[in-house]
C-alpha cells in the first residue's frame, strides 16, 4: 500500500468552506480521478484519507496537509496534477511526495499567519503588538462546545510583528499587517484569539473582520525561530530510497522471447 501526502490550499472565496465541505470535493475529486483508493474495514468502508489540523472556517490558507493512501502505486507528482484539475478553483492541491516517514501530524506543531486589518493605521497596530509582547500573559475567552472557557494566548506566540505600512488599492485606506507565529498547543491559539487578546491590552477594534491566512505550518526550528516544510523529511528520503514499484503508469510489460 502506497500512502501519499499532499498539501492543499484555501483561496479566494473558497475560505469560507468548513472542512466538511472541503472533504466532500475531496472525495468527489478521488473518483473524478479515478485514484485506486485503499478502503477502511467494516460494514461501511470509507477511503483511508487523514486530515491534518485544518484552518478554521473562514481563514485561507496556503499550507493545509492531508493523507490518502493507495491500492496501487501512482507517481506522486501525476497524481497531484490529476486531483488539481478535479478540484474548485481556490481548492488547489499544489503539492506531493510519497510518505516515506511516520509521524507527518507530529512535525505539525507551529502556523505562521498573516492578518490583515483594514481601516487600520499600522502606527495603531504597532502600539498593540509591543503591549501584547510586552505582556506575561494575556487572557482571553471563547466559547466552546462545553460553555466559555478562558485561557492565556501569549505563551503560544512566539513572535508578533506589524509589517511596513500598506494601501487598500480599493479604497485607499491605510492597512496593518501582522505576522503571527503561534505554537499548537492545547486548548489551541487561533489568530481570533490573538486579536481578542490585542483588544484586552491595547483595545485593538478593526472596524471590519480580519482577512487571515495561513502561510506556513510545520516544525518550529528554535534555532532559527521558522517553521520549516513538513514534507521535506519525505523528499530527503525518497532521493535515498529505490522507487515504488510499478509507478511509471508507462512501463512496458516484459517482452517474450525474439521469434
Amino acid at each position: 500500500m502506497q500512502r501519499i501526502r499532499l498539501r492543499y490550499t484555501k483561496r479566494g472565496r473558497l475560505r469560507f468552506t468548513s472542512h466538511r465541505d472541503f472533504q466532500r470535493a475531496f472525495e468527489r475529486a478521488l473518483r473524478r480521478a479515478e485514484v485506486p483508493m485503499a478502503y477502511s474495514a467494516g460494514f461501511t468502508p470509507h477511503p483511508r484519507v487523514s486530515y491534518a489540523n485544518a484552518a478554521p472556517t473562514g481563514t485561507g490558507s496556503e499550507a493545509e496537509y492531508l493523507e490518502i493512501a493507495l491500492a496501487a502505486p501512482r507517481d506522486p507528482e501525476t497524481l497531484r496534477k490529476l486531483l488539481d484539475e478535479s478540484m474548485p478553483l481556490g481548492l488547489d492541491i499544489v503539492d506531493a511526495v510519497e510518505a516515506r516517514t511516520s509521524g507527518l501530524a507530529d512535525r505539525l506543531t507551529a502556523s505562521v499567519w498573516e492578518l490583515r486589518l483594514e481601516g487600520v493605521e499600522p502606527a495603531e497596530a504597532q502600539r498593540a503588538v509591543e503591549a501584547f509582547l510586552a505582556a506575561e500573559t494575556v487572557e482571553v475567552q471563547r466559547r466552546t462546545k462545553n460553555g466559555m472557557r478562558t485561557f492565556d494566548t501569549r505563551g503560544a506566540v512566539v513572535s508578533l510583528e506589524a509589517l511596513p505600512a500598506q494601501v487598500d488599492r480599493s479604497s485607499d485606506n491605510a492597512c496593518a499587517i501582522l505576522r503571527l507565529v503561534v505554537r499548537h498547543l492545547t486548548p489551541a491559539v487561533r489568530p481570533d484569539d490573538v486579536l481578542s487578546g490585542l483588544h484586552a491590552v491595547a483595545d485593538l477594534a478593526p472596524p471590519v473582520p480580519a482577512a487571515v491566512t495561513r502561510l506556513a505550518q510545520g516544525l518550529f526550528d528554535e534555532e532559527s525561530g521558522t517553521v520549516t516544510d513538513p514534507l521535506a523529511p519525505d523528499r530527503e528520503a525518497d532521493t535515498a530510497a529505490p522507487p515504488t514499484a510499478a509507478v511509471n503508469a508507462d512501463a512496458k510489460a516484459p517482452e517474450g522471447p525474439a521469434a
